[in-house]
């Protein structure tokens, strides 16, 4: 289905631009069980995220819904053994926490996602409450949490309460999406962040032009009205095109990795992006530091690390 270009756009807000340390990031959507062969992590885009900006000295809460069993516990220890809040994790009796199961093939990993979990029954009240208390600068979504309509209403009444830039980090996961959503979430979205692949199926899907993924990416700016699209290609780099049709590209330096897996890569790039706008970076030192902290999420089994020493090569360089 085509979008039609005269849809009325959403009022871009852009990102802070004064060195926010501490500043407060809503990062809404799931939290669940990351089923490897031979052990389980938890993990969910929004926790892997809200861990590493908690890392960096910001103040990530995470809004999301846990059953009422052993992974809840889990998670709320593990939330607090690394300082963060935990006032928007919501407890469901009915629904279990989020699991899916990671298996390797070919050298890179696919998620068998399992259906009707606590995190598809976000509440709204409770959402809007957390946001009117918090005061967020920034408000991270995905997809994955908005296929259950609860989720999706408690999503909606998050972003009319929070005037604040949004971040939608797309992460498609198949079946779990449709048009309607997507459409939504896009005209929503200040930044939208995207591998390529994910390019080539939003593309398509709403029929828009383009040849490479800077017009894709400028497409989808002048239709949704975007603020920015921030498009990543693994090794091969990553570009940030901007709403005045701007093009800022990063391609890799260096010597290659070993690679252990890519679980968690992208949040990691989603991670020191929304931090390095938040600081005022430059848009190409953000996309060459986010890109050599992604980098380094490879190196490591999961998708953050077990020791906290990880960041702090990451910190000292970023404080030149």
């Amino acid at each position: 289905m085509t979008e039609k270009a005269n849809e009325p756009h959403h009022a871009y807000k852009s990102p802070s631009t004064v060195k926010r340390s501490g500043a407060t990031v809503a990062l809404f959507g799931e939290v669940l069980a990351d089923v490897f062969p031979d052990r389980s992590v938890l993990g969910g885009a929004p926790f892997n995220v809200a861990r590493h900006l908690k890392a960096f000295g910001l103040n990530p809460v995470l809004i999301t819904r846990t059953g009422n069993d052993a992974l809840r516990a889990e998670l709320l220890d593990a939330m607090a053994a690394c300082g963060m809040d935990t006032m928007g994790v919501q407890c469901d009796q009915n629904y279990p926490t989020g699991q899916v199961k990671v298996h390797f093939e070919g050298g890179t990993h696919r998620f068998e996602i399992l259906p009707d979990q606590a995190y598809d029954h976000i509440h709204a009240t409770v959402a809007r409450m957390v946001a009117l208390s918090i005061h967020p600068e920034l408000v991270y979504f995905g997809t994955l949490a908005q296929r259950h309509a609860a989720s999706r209403s408690a999503l909606k009444t998050l972003l009319k309460h929070s005037s604040v830039p949004t971040f939608f980090d797309v992460n498609l996961r198949s079946p779990w999406y449709d048009a309607s959503v997507l459409r939504k979430s896009l005209q929503h979205a200040d930044t939208v962040k995207l591998n390529d692949e994910e390019m080539s199926i939003m593309a398509e899907l709403f029929g828009l032009p383009g040849d490479t993924l800077a017009d894709r990416a400028r497409s989808f700016i002048r239709v949704f009205g975007i603020g920015q699209v921030l498009v990543t290609c693994g090794a091969e780099g990553a570009w940030l095109v901007q709403r005045d049709g701007s093009e800022v590209s990063m391609m890799p330096k260096g010597a290659p990795i070993t690679v252990a897996d890519t679980v968690g890569a992208g949040d990691g790039f989603s991670a020191v992006f929304m931090f390095g706008q938040l600081q005022g970076w430059p848009g190409e030192q953000i996309l060459a530091r986010a890109h050599e902290f992604a980098a380094a999420i490879c190196t490591i089994r999961g998708a953050a690390p077990e020791q906290a020493d990880f960041y702090e090569p990451f910190l000292r360089a970023w404080q030149s």
